[in-house]
């Protein structure tokens, strides 16, 4: 499988670099991550829970950074057994592109799976990829540069706390349930 993309980060690529070297901003980011340790600077030892198709399995193993060129680029390179689900392994060509108002992250990934996974036909696979994948991006783009609401705005307080909209939602209700029904 083969997936090349680009995502906008609205950070400055320091701050994009160093999240994706954060352990712990990966862990949050990584769809199913269950834990993420670092073992050495270039070495990470990663669990995570996937499901492709009618198959969950949790996949534990190694990842491995490589060809870094900081803070532009990187080989990230990774190796996971799923059991009896069968494996995974694959590459990411990571790299960061300094824009106007952020960052543009693109990446070029190679994966291979095999066991009863690769079972499953290409077409599965590959769509699992891509959501996932997406799922990341999403996730990674609000950890490193999250939106801050306008404080000026009702829809922004009830964004940043739900409650707020409470009284004002029971208010109408319990006058919609006073209101005496139109005569037919």
């Amino acid at each position: 499988m083969n997936l090349t993309d680009q995502q906008f980060i609205a950070a400055p690529q320091a701050t994009v670099w160093a999240a994706l070297n954060d352990s712990e901003v990966l862990r949050q980011c990584i769809p199913g991550c269950k834990e993420i340790e670092q073992i050495s600077p270039t070495e990470l030892r990663a669990k995570a829970t996937i499901k492709i198709g009618p198959i969950t399995a949790t996949f534990g193993g190694t990842v491995t950074f490589s060809d870094v060129e900081a803070p532009n680029s990187y080989t990230i390179t990774g190796e996971g057994q799923g059991g009896v689900a069968g494996f995974a392994k694959g590459s990411a060509r990571v790299r960061l592109e300094p824009v106007d108002g952020g960052t543009i992250l693109h990446y070029d990934v190679r994966a291979d799976v095999g066991g009863k996974i690769a079972q499953l036909g290409s077409r599965l696979i590959d769509a699992t990829a891509r959501k996932l994948a997406g799922e990341f991006f999403e996730k990674f783009g609000a950890v490193v540069a999250p939106v801050v609401p306008d404080q000026g705005t009702e829809a922004a307080e009830v964004a940043v706390n739900p409650d707020v909209a409470a009284p004002k939602v029971k208010r109408r209700w319990w006058s919609l349930c006073k209101a005496k029904p139109a005569s037919v």
